[in-house]
């Protein structure tokens, strides 16, 4: 029997999100009460209205996130987001800051692989904590994944980039190479370091540059 591990942050009404973002409304268009006497009291619907933006919780970015001319969510193959060999990649040091190539605890070989970058960041979540100055990939680490020919790369915290640099080294690098990227990631400690498929597929949005996914893995 196949097993799953959940990946995702849950998304709730009122949750803190990156720092400048509005907050999530998430709630009843139409309650069971209120739907009542369109059924003549014989049955009830919830109706879900959500209102937001789309860099929340858990969530991919396709290409078309840095780049005009880039690949949108509807665009993007489900070969490189559903069912991808995965690997857990662990850091020499739970250090906070930048994350360089010599740091990360991998051979480099990952063709083909979805690079699941584990800090424990995650358990931060929650806390006002989570959004302090934490890990962040170098723009040489970001070289050095193209180079590898990863086809996805996943991370525990908040930004792939350092907030500081606005030329977003990491983004631009990875999704000019088609390589998609999820932030915001859980529970990569109950993770084997390979031998999974790892699964963050969002809805086929036209124009969609972000959003959430139900991230998770799948193993024997």
């Amino acid at each position: 029997m196949p097993r799953f591990v959940e990946l995702s942050h849950p998304l709730k009404d009122g949750m803190r999100v990156y720092p400048g973002l509005p907050t999530p409304r998430i709630g009843a268009h139409l309650d069971h009460e209120q739907s009542k006497s369109h059924y003549d009291d014989k049955a009830t619907f919830f109706l879900g209205k959500v209102a937001m933006v789309c860099n929340i919780g858990t969530y991919l970015d396709a290409p078309f996130h840095r780049f005009p001319e880039g690949a949108d969510l509807a665009q993007f193959p489900l070969a490189s987001i559903a069912g991808v060999p995965g690997v857990v990649v662990g850091i020499s040091s739970q250090k906070i800051g930048r994350i360089a190539p010599e740091d990360l605890q991998t051979d480099w070989r990952l063709e083909g692989l979805a690079v699941l970058i584990r800090t424990g960041w995650d358990r931060r979540w929650g806390t006002d904590g989570y959004w302090l100055p934490g890990p962040f990939l170098t723009e040489d680490t970001a070289e050095k994944l193209v180079e590898s020919k990863a086809s996805l790369i996943g991370v525990d915290f908040w930004n792939i980039d350092d907030p500081k640099d606005n030329f977003r080294p990491a983004h631009t690098n990875l999704l000019r190479a088609n390589i998609p990227i999820v932030e915001h990631l859980a529970n990569l400690d109950e993770l084997p370091t390979k031998g999974f498929k790892f699964y963050a597929v969002p809805p086929m949005i036209t124009h969609g540059a972000s959003f959430p996914v139900r991230a998770f893995a799948e193993f024997e």
